[in-house]
Parts: C-alpha cells; sequence; structure tokens
C-alpha cells in the first residue's frame, strides 16, 4: 500500500474506489448475513465511509490503526483484501484470522491493522501502546485509534488519552460521532456540545469535522500525524457522522425515525466526493459508474471466494490462542483450555 495524495487526481480516484469498496462490500455483508450465510453478528459501515477513508489515506503505509466492531470500514481503508475479509465473515480457513475472528475481530498486524474490537472503547489503550513502541524504537509512526462516540464515555479511552498526553506519544485519537451509541443518541450519553472538547482535559488540541466530507478528514487527520512525527503529541479528532443502517443488522431502529436517516443519506459522502470530482473535471460521470462497477465486481468475486473457502478442522480451534514464546503461557502449548480456565496439558 502506498500513501494516497489528495492532491492528485490519481490520489481522488482512489480514495472514491475505496469509498466505493466499502460500501459494496457492506451491502454484500448485509445480504448475505439476512440470508444466514455468515454466521455472529455484522455491524455495517454504510453511511461512514468518508472518515475511515479519509483519516487512513493521510496515514503512512506502516502507521497503525486500532478498529471498532464497526470495522469492515477501516480494513478496506487501511488496504486489506475484501476477499480475505470476506473469507474471514465466513469463518473460513483463508480467512485474516483463519475464520476464528469473524467479523468483529478482523486483524492484520503487517498491514498495521491491529484488530477490529467488539469491546467499547478497547481500541485507544492498543494504539497509546503501539504509540508508545514507536517513540521508544525512535521510528516516524503514529497510531490511530478509531472509536465511536459511546466509547468516550469509557474509562478506559480516559486512561490512554491520559498517558499518550502526559508522554507526548505519537497517537491520533479519533471519534466517529454517529450519533449514536446502540441505540442511545448522543446528547442523552455526554453533557458536551462537541465531543471534542474532552481534549481540554488533557491539554491537547481537539477539533470536529464534517466526518460526511473525506477531504476535511484526510485534512484534519493529515495535521494530526504531522504534529505526533514532530514530537508534539496526540490529537483528539471527532468526525460528525451517521450510520444508515442499525446497530447490528437486525436492530428495529425505535430510536430513530425515517426523516431522519433519509436526510443523512442526501449528504451521502462517496455521492458528494463523486459530484466534486466530476464537476472537478477528474472524473466524468461514465468513469464514475465504471468504478462503482469495478467495486461492486470485486466483492462478488470476495464473496464467491468465501463461499469455496476451507472450513477449518474442529481441531484447530485451540490453535493460536497464545503465543507460545511467552514463558507464563508455555504450559498451554500443545493443550486445550478446560472450562475452569486449566489446561489439559496440567493433567
Amino acid at each position: 500500500m502506498v500513501t494516497i495524495d489528495i492532491e492528485t487526481d490519481d490520489g481522488q480516484r482512489e480514495i472514491l474506489r475505496r469509498m466505493m469498496l466499502i460500501r459494496a462490500f457492506d451491502n454484500e455483508a448485509g445480504d448475505r448475513f439476512a440470508d444466514g450465510e455468515i454466521p455472529g453478528f455484522v455491524h455495517l459501515y454504510i453511511g461512514e465511509e468518508a472518515v475511515g477513508v479519509g483519516a487512513c489515506s493521510a496515514l503512512e503505509p506502516d502507521d497503525y490503526i486500532t478498529s471498532t466492531h464497526r470495522g469492515h470500514g477501516h480494513c478496506i481503508a487501511k488496504g486489506l483484501e475484501t476477499d480475505k475479509m470476506m473469507a474471514e465473515l465466513y469463518g473460513k480457513r483463508e480467512g485474516y484470522c483463519n475464520g476464528k475472528g469473524g467479523s468483529m475481530h478482523i486483524a492484520d498486524v503487517d498491514a498495521g491493522m491491529l484488530g477490529a474490537n467488539g469491546i467499547v472503547g478497547a481500541g485507544p489503550p492498543l494504539a497509546t501502546g503501539a504509540a508508545l513502541s514507536a517513540a521508544q524504537k525512535g521510528e516516524d509512526r503514529v497510531a490511530l485509534a478509531f472509536f465511536g462516540d459511546g466509547a468516550v464515555a469509557q474509562g478506559q479511552v480516559h486512561e490512554a488519552i491520559n498517558l499518550a498526553s502526559t508522554w507526548g506519544l505519537p497517537a491520533i485519537f479519533l471519534v466517529e460521532n454517529n450519533k449514536f451509541g446502540e441505540g442511545t443518541p448522543v446528547e442523552k450519553q455526554h453533557n458536551l456540545e462537541n465531543l471534542s472538547e474532552t481534549a481540554e482535559a488533557y491539554d491537547i488540541p481537539g477539533f470536529t469535522v464534517n466526518g460526511m466530507d473525506v477531504t476535511a478528514v484526510y485534512e484534519a487527520v493529515e495535521a494530526a500525524r504531522e504534529r505526533a512525527v514532530n514530537g508534539d503529541g496526540p490529537t483528539f479528532i471527532e468526525a460528525d457522522t451517521y450510520r444508515y443502517r442499525g446497530h447490528f443488522e437486525g436492530d428495529h431502529q425505535p430510536y430513530r425515525d425515517d426523516d431522519d436517516i433519509e436526510a443523512w443519506q442526501r449528504r451521502c459522502p462517496i455521492d458528494a466526493f463523486a459530484n466534486r470530482l466530476v464537476d472537478a473535471g477528474v472524473l466524468t460521470e461514465d468513469e464514475v459508474d465504471e468504478l462503482r462497477a469495478a467495486a461492486e465486481a470485486e466483492i462478488e468475486d470476495a464473496a464467491a471466494f468465501a463461499e469455496n473457502a476451507t472450513d477449518p478442522d474442529p481441531s484447530e480451534a485451540y490453535e493460536d490462542m497464545y503465543d507460545v514464546s511467552v514463558p507464563e503461557l508455555s504450559t498451554y502449548a500443545g493443550g486445550s483450555l478446560r472450562a475452569d480456565g486449566g489446561s489439559t496439558t496440567d493433567q
């Protein structure tokens, strides 16, 4: 993966392509989950594409990100392969985590994607740790944590921001404020007009940007990254966005009405950016349609790959659970956990 330059025509095309790819992936994932083909839960990123793509496009290839339970978009924005992602959703061996993580736990450490996470607010502590690692090694790398508005109320999030601020670590904390923490409106969760005001408590910059505008997100993260690698510490960014689907697929959404959803859909970040590129002469309308068709075709191929991929053998269930190079965990090597927390190797 190469860094995307939003100032170039090629960079703008790639940014639009990735947003379209995310939309196509999650539309397909939602349909296949509804058909009973995908196990577990699926949380879709539809409507929020500009945040993930804008942020990751402003990062360098070896920078880190941490994700959330709604992480498909972050993965694609970071450059992960859609066929291996879809295989992971299907629980297949060819998936990024050999089918053991599913939708909420896709990770590719080599790509700097330190993992989606079903635990609310779990990403910021991981990002702070990754930023500490980069600082200790003297590397020009940053760690960006994606988390939702509901996670801003989690204590571990504040611990992570406080530590990163106190130690001046190269971290970026990016809140995707999609207006609801599950079914609770953001104004009933927090006594702040803008969640970016949280930054004041830690004496770091805090900004609220239009999360439906990929350029606005890109520029905010680009500035935050420059600040971080210059040794000036972390930045707190709030991206004002909206999810078009429920908290999870199957959510009946009694907490919001159709008029609200339709109003935000008229601000679609993909259509808005595509129209901007057409107006600027970067693309024609036919070329926009071709990009969308190519994205949908790629996802159809990814779904076919996942369908035909290999089911893992049940005997592999307890493999890869621990890093056996850690002395304290060596007792588990070659064995499996018992229900009481012990191991078959200690009998």
